[in-house]
C-alpha cells in the first residue's frame, strides 16, 4: 500500500542505494503502522535537480498510501524529512515531501485493487 518514491541530485554508491531503500522502508512501515511487506520504495539518484536556485544537495520525496492520515502530515513530514536528511546527508530544509491518500479502488496490486 505504502509507496514512497525518494529523488535526490546526489550521487550514491549501489550499497548506500540499497540500504537507503532498506532503511526508508522499515521506517515508513514503522510511522504509518502498516506491514512492511506492502510498502514499495523507489529511489532515484543523481536526477538534475535545483532548488532555491542552486544544485546544492535535494530531495524530493512523494508518499503515497491508502489511508494516509492527513492530520498526521505534519509529523510524518518531521519524522522523514530527519530520517532521510541523515541517510543522504541533505539539510532538513532542502527536502520537500509530498503526500497522497489513495483511494482503494484506484490502488492495484496482485491483479486486483485493494
Amino acid at each position: 500500500m505504502p509507496c514512497i518514491i525518494i529523488k535526490t541530485n546526489q550521487p550514491l554508491s549501489k550499497d548506500k542505494q540499497v540500504n537507503c531503500c532498506q532503511s526508508i522502508s522499515s521506517t515508513t512501515a514503522d510511522i504509518l503502522g502498516k506491514p512492511e511487506s506492502y510498502v514499495m520504495t523507489l529511489l532515484e539518484e543523481q536526477v538534475s535537480m535545483t532548488m532555491s536556485g542552486t544544485t546544492e544537495p535535494a530531495a524530493y520525496i512523494e508518499l503515497k498510501s491508502i489511508n494516509l492520515p492527513e492530520d498526521e502530515t505534519t509529523e510524518l513530514s518531521r519524522q522523514l524529512c530527519l530520517h532521510i536528511s541523515k541517510l543522504l546527508e541533505i539539510q532538513p530544509k532542502r527536502i520537500y515531501i509530498e503526500f497522497s491518500n489513495a483511494q482503494r479502488h484506484l490502488w492495484g496490486w496482485d491483479s486486483r485493487t485493494f
